[in-house]
């Protein structure tokens, strides 16, 4: 049976495979495994329940929340927040659940849900399957007072969030033009405040979100109208955030864009340059660019690697006490100020850094090249099956015999879609992209559903 939880948490297409129904029982299954674990226990339990804009979230929102106040657990329902301003709360507020809905950088039809323990930490897998093991079990609900309240917060939530923000910088912003892509998601109020609170000369689109419009055609997974704005504006550079705006990538002056790993990487040099980056580690994925680990290699700075999803990097952080990692996505932790990936921090601290050494976004990353990469979604295809095909095998073999030490390949089922992710890189994008292309096809062909 296919696990229902995936890297982040509970994803699909709403009102189909995510239901109001299934956030119901969520919320119910999350207060009983939470609750047994003795996360409550001596006090009257408490959740902050927060969504991005999509439309379905007003449901699932509505019906997470009354599965948790069933359950017994006061609910404060703060609307339209990011998630890492909802992990923020959870933590802030001292609550034992935290509980997003948001499908993130996926289209508008889709939503999820994310569960966040005390101190705003996202789940174990062991407690993700714990839950799942008892939706819909028989159970003794509480009645009167045992009750869970619900009660609503649509202002000083935000506001909370947006001071912690803006506090995590040490110097002005002053004299920087930003361009600010919102991709009609949650940070539509929340980027711009905070970057213009800060000090910066804010240009914002796509942060009108009309409940339909999240993620479309705009934000991190569509630079393009940044890239035109931020020339168009004369801005120092720009910053595109995802839906729920636990990512963030960047463009320079000239328009080219800035991924999470040369984010990630000059973070990790001015932070080692100041003596604050944590036994000179860097956490990434296995996904991240080969030229990040030959960067930081050549800086005397260690890299770990770890498996895709952010909250496997913050495992791995959390462990070894590592303060900086993340992912090529944008999603960017600093460990200092929060507990996930969080796109606002990450632009305020990549302007911080722009501010404080007086160089452009470009000068900065050229610190960190990149090797030419190719990544193809392969869909309509067994993602189960890639791993033990034979002939699948046998063409990476002959793909990783082909590129030697200047390249490499990595074929991963993908845990928030239903693809399978092609990824190369070689000397030359050409390579990449023809190696890419072939094992493509052979995965299509091998494992079509």
């Amino acid at each position: 049976m296919t696990r229902l939880f995936g890297t982040d948490g509970v994803r699909g297409l709403a009102n189909r495979d995510v239901t109001a129904e299934l956030a119901l029982d969520l919320g119910v299954a999350a207060a009983h495994v939470l609750g047994s674990a003795g996360e409550f226990a001596g006090h009257r339990p408490r959740a902050v329940v927060a969504r991005d804009p999509r439309a379905s979230g007003e449901f699932l929102g509505a019906a997470v929340s009354a599965g948790l106040a069933s359950a017994g657990v006061d609910v404060l329902d703060v609307g339209v927040l990011t998630t890492p301003g909802l992990a923020h709360l959870t933590a802030a507020l001292g609550t034992d659940i935290g509980v997003m809905i948001s499908a993130s950088h996926n289209p508008m039809p889709d939503n999820g849900i994310k569960f966040f323990t005390r101190g705003g930490h996202k789940l174990d897998d062991s407690v993700e399957d714990a839950i799942e093991e008892r939706l819909e079990e028989v159970w003794d609900r509480p009645t009167g007072a045992g009750v869970g309240r619900i009660s609503a917060d649509r202002g000083s939530a935000g506001k909370l969030y947006v001071e912690h923000l803006v506090t995590s910088i040490d110097v002005p912003l002053d004299g920087l033009r930003v361009a600010v892509d919102c991709a009609n998601g949650a940070a539509s109020e929340i980027g711009p405040a905070a970057l213009r609170e800060a000090g910066a000369d804010v240009v914002a689109i796509n942060a009108s979100p009309d409940g339909r419009n999240i993620n479309e055609k705009c934000g991190s997974t569509h630079p393009e109208q940044l890239q035109a704005v931020v020339v168009a504006s004369g801005a120092d550079f720009g910053v595109a955030f995802d839906g729920d705006a636990d990512r963030c990538l960047a463009v320079d002056a000239d328009g080219n864009v800035v991924d999470g790993d040369q984010i990630l990487g000059m973070l990790a040099l001015a932070r080692d340059a100041d003596g604050r980056l944590a036994d000179h580690t860097l956490v990434v994925t296995v996904m991240s660019n080969l030229g990040l680990v030959l960067a930081m290699q050549a800086a005397g700075i260690r890299t770990v690697q770890t498996g895709v999803g952010d909250r496997y990097v913050l495992e791995a952080m959390r462990e070894h006490a590592y303060d900086l990692g993340g992912e090529q996505s944008g999603h960017i932790i600093i460990a200092e100020h929060a507990t996930t990936g969080d796109g606002v921090l990450t632009a305020l601290h990549l302007a911080a850094l722009v501010r404080r050494s007086g160089k452009t976004l470009a000068e900065l990353a050229a610190q960190v090249p990149r090797l030419p990469q190719a990544l193809v979604n392969v869909r309509g295809v067994d993602k189960s099956a890639v791993d033990h095909d034979p002939a699948v095998q046998a063409a990476v073999a002959e793909a990783e015999e082909l590129l030697g030490e200047t390249g490499r390949v990595l074929l991963r089922p993908s845990g928030t879609e239903p693809v399978v992710r092609v990824m190369v890189e070689a000397a030359t994008q050409g390579e990449a992209d023809g190696v890419a292309e072939r094992l493509a096809g052979v995965v299509l062909e091998r494992t079509a559903l």
